[in-house]
């Protein structure tokens, strides 16, 4: 055991101090406000993505890097495009990429890999012989190699004392258990999803979970949980990306069931909403289904008393009551902002002709560029209003000026392609051949000598 001890103090000390002189080294290197070129690197197993330091290097995207993780040095792919921020002391200490990984570095990785795998079987066997209720995802080694963590899902707490207990007689090493979310598992293990991409949360997404079906409600969607569902069995993360955009065009509009009156005069209840296009439908005191745009609406009208039931309702949702005015508006507000923007574009092709050459401007003007000469003369011919251009070439003149002085000649050397034209022409105008000849008819038996 004193072994043991002194060889991991002895192992741990340089490592400390390596993070320390990085982060005494961070802190003199970078200045408040500096800007750091920055990559996001994801290592297998690991749910989350962490930033790392590339400086001048060419990184690509999924590009293989090996960089220290929280679990130890490993094999990551970059995550991210390269993006600029300012440095902060809250980002200490900042971590860089040690280099790009080779065959070497791979074949450790796939080394390690088969070792998670056959500690996982390990594993999964001792679970039955105990009889727990536990789902086993997938096996990590830590600590360069000095610890095992073994994440699993389960729907209640699990006592595992006995199985720990098996696993450090066999492995000899430090064990240890995590139970950890379905959605974490998806994340850590990966998948495809139903949209036949690979997964948000295991590809880019930083945080997740944040979904409920008060998304699926305000979006209109049909409560389906097979479809809502994702991989994981929990409502898809992809609920929340157009939540924002339902929730500010629900603002534009009339709360449903509500008792409005529009600027038309027309007195009624909210019936359904059609948050795409900003519109929605009311029936009117007098049982009449109209569509309105949202800027129609005018005000709540509380004290509205609805009959109870309408003898005949007609529809009349075909006709959308104050379209054509919010057409022009939109086209007005398009002008407005194409104007402003207009404005501004001087400005900023300066700004970024400063940021390329130094300058705002050259004092110099580009020279006028004349058309070289062309020795092919183009005519442009009208006939029933189609254009065809012809052109001669100067080669073909000479050569046909050459050809009236040697006529002898222009037979021999006579293009190929014009020798084996003429005997095609003949054999089309000959009568076609009946080709029942070239077919025998062949009796069945044969013929006795």
């Amino acid at each position: 055991m004193n072994n043991e001890e002194t060889i991991e103090s002895s192992e741990q000390k340089p490592q400390i101090q390596n993070n320390s002189d990085s982060s005494d080294s961070s802190e003199t290197r970078f200045k408040e406000g500096q800007i750091l070129k920055m990559v996001r690197v994801r290592f297998p197993g690991n749910s989350r993505s962490f930033p790392f330091l590339i400086g001048k290097r060419n990184i690509s995207y999924g590009e293989k890097v090996v960089a220290m993780s929280d679990r130890g040095v490993a094999v990551g792919y970059v995550n991210s495009f390269p993006y600029e921020i300012a440095f902060k002391k809250e980002m200490l200490p900042v971590k860089s990429i040690s280099k790009v990984a080779t065959d070497e570095d791979f074949e450790k990785d796939q080394d390690a890999y088969r070792k998670e795998k056959e500690t996982e079987a390990l594993c999964q066997k001792l679970i039955e012989k105990h009889n727990l209720e536990m789902n086993l995802t997938h096996v990590e080694f830590t600590q360069f190699g000095k610890k095992t963590v073994f994440y699993f899902v389960a729907p209640a707490r699990v006592d595992f004392r006995g199985l720990v207990r098996d696993l450090v007689g066999e492995l000899k090493t430090r064990v240890e258990l995590r139970q950890i979310s379905v959605r974490d598992r998806s994340a850590a293990v990966g998948g495809i999803g139903p949209c036949g991409r690979e997964l948000c949360c295991s590809s880019f997404l930083s945080k997740y979970g944040n979904v409920g079906i008060k998304m699926a409600k305000a979006q209109d969607l049909s409560i389906n949980y097979s479809k809502l569902n994702g991989v994981c069995g929990q409502l898809k993360c992809c609920l929340q990306y157009e939540d924002e955009v339902y929730q500010q065009k629900r603002k534009n509009l009339p709360k449903e069931r509500s008792k409005v009156l529009c600027h038309s005069g027309d007195k009624g209840e909210v019936i359904r909403h059609h948050l795409l296009k900003e519109q929605f439908d009311i029936i009117t005191d007098r049982g009449v289904k109209k569509r309105f745009v949202a800027e129609q609406f005018k005000e709540y009208l509380n004290d509205l008393k609805m009959p109870d039931r309408f003898d005949t309702i007609s529809d009349e949702t075909r006709n959308i009551i104050g379209l054509e005015e919010a057409q022009k508006n939109q086209e007005k507000r398009l002008k407005e902002e194409v104007s402003e923007l207009t404005k501004k574009s001087p400005a900023f092709a300066e700004k970024v002709f400063e940021d390329l050459f130094g300058e705002k401007s050259l004092d110099y003007s580009l020279p006028e560029l004349n058309e070289p000469d062309n020795p092919r003369k183009v005519k442009i011919v009208e006939e029933d209003e189609e254009v065809i251009s012809t052109f001669t070439d100067p080669e073909d003149r000479l050569y046909q000026s050459l050809a009236k002085d040697n006529p002898e000649e222009e037979q021999e050397n006579q293009a190929p392609s014009e020798q084996v034209d003429k005997p095609r022409e003949e054999n089309r105008n000959r009568r076609p051949r009946n080709k029942r000849h070239r077919y025998k008819k062949r009796s069945r038996y044969p013929k006795k000598d």
